[in-house]
């Protein structure tokens, strides 16, 4: 998509997902896709529980459905009535139920953070042979210096 495009149909250009894995996590990005919710107030229709008034639109409505948002009423340490919300209700069935888009959630959630950083693994694989090889470099200064200094002290 080109970004001149996604301006003209968004307002502004869509978030990379998978930069949004690496930065914010995994985890955030699996509660961001499964938190879209009914807004008749917003522009295409559906807010977002974890980042509210965002401006990208459920895309995927057809295979979750459309829900609505469950609100509890309590006071807070003040004493003014809040809302908290606790949950969502399914008003519109999608083409998946609840637990097999939840799992298609987490496969395309860690499809991104793997495509968002590729080679992850083997820096990982090699951060270890680093830090054993400083560790064992760090004995050797260590008992050099303990050899060149042991007339001074």
């Amino acid at each position: 998509m080109r970004k001149s495009e996604a301006k003209g149909w968004f307002g502004v250009v869509p978030p990379d997902l998978t930069l949004i894995a690496r930065s914010r996590g995994v985890d955030y990005l699996y509660t961001y896709l499964l938190t879209f919710y009914e807004d008749p107030s917003r522009p295409f229709g559906v807010n977002n529980a974890a980042f509210p008034n965002a401006g990208m639109p459920h895309v995927l409505w057809e295979l979750q459905g459309m829900q609505k948002p469950i609100y509890e009423k309590h006071k807070n340490a003040e004493g003014h009535e809040v809302e908290t919300l606790t949950g969502f209700e399914l008003v519109q069935p999608g083409s998946m139920n609840p637990p097999q888009f939840k799992e298609s959630m987490a496969d395309l959630v860690n499809f991104l953070s793997y495509v968002g950083e590729p080679i992850k693994l083997e820096r990982q694989r090699i951060g270890v042979w680093v830090i054993l090889f400083l560790a064992l470099a760090f004995v050797v200064f260590y008992l050099l210096k303990k050899e060149y200094w042991k007339d001074v002290h």
